[in-house]
């Protein structure tokens, strides 16, 4: 099944917990969804990121709402931010997934944002926490992230391995990317091509989001889950 899940305006933390669920109830194909949020500004964090260092860091930026993220990772602060998770399985390493999801994106971007490849290996850049700081996703460039000409970073992830799944979430920081239906079609083509597959639009069934919504109040929203570490 290879599916282009639509859902509802979420707020930060049912984001998480939808692809959480998503990743456990996995059947197989590939599931990509772009995040709809509800407005104002957010920020998710690395699994491992230290919680002290994270809510200084977003909050001296005007960013109140922070979430931990299942996968790993820096800050990623969304405000404009084309975000996107991805749903998917493989036996490459996660530097292999970048280089070729990555890549396959780039490809689709074209002109829309001349891009080229980071290609130096920063093993520090993965680091939760950096010179007494939270690692910043966006600030901190590592392996096959996406950078503009100039040199700014424009689109990273984040992997986790499930049971069966490879969970990917995604940031493509443009401006109005959030907006563009231009910067989304050249996404989906990447994943398409990424892939092998043509993608499906479907909507979240209520059993779904019932399980998204249980899981959010449990633990998305919790500080067992959000401050600990």
């Amino acid at each position: 099944m290879n599916v282009l899940l639509n859902t509802p305006l979420f707020t930060v933390a049912r984001h998480m917990a939808f692809d959480d669920v998503c990743a456990a109830l996995y059947s197989g194909g590939v599931w990509l969804r772009f995040y709809r949020w509800v407005p104002g500004k957010a920020v998710t964090f690395g699994y491992g990121q230290p919680v002290g260092l994270v809510k200084p860091a977003a909050a001296a930026k005007g960013f109140f709402d922070c979430v931990r993220r299942p996968t790993g990772g820096g800050m990623v602060f969304h405000e404009e931010d084309l975000t996107f998770s991805c749903l998917f399985e493989s036996a490459l390493r996660p530097s292999a997934i970048y280089e070729k999801l990555h890549g396959a994106i780039q490809n689709a971007l074209g002109a829309l944002a001349p891009v080229h490849t980071w290609g130096k290996t920063d093993p520090l850049a993965y680091a939760p926490a950096r010179n007494g700081a939270a690692g910043v996703c966006f600030a901190n460039p590592v392996e096959n992230d996406l950078l503009s000409a100039d040199g700014h970073k424009i689109l990273g992830g984040a992997i986790r391995r499930f049971e069966r799944a490879v969970l990917y979430q995604g940031s493509l920081q443009l401006p109005g990317a959030r907006q563009s239906p231009a910067l989304k079609r050249a996404v989906i083509a990447g994943v398409e091509n990424c892939f092998g597959v043509r993608l499906a639009a479907r909507g979240a069934g209520a059993e779904l989001l019932e399980k998204t919504f249980i899981l959010e109040r449990e633990r998305y929203l919790t500080p067992a889950w959000n401050e600990k570490f």
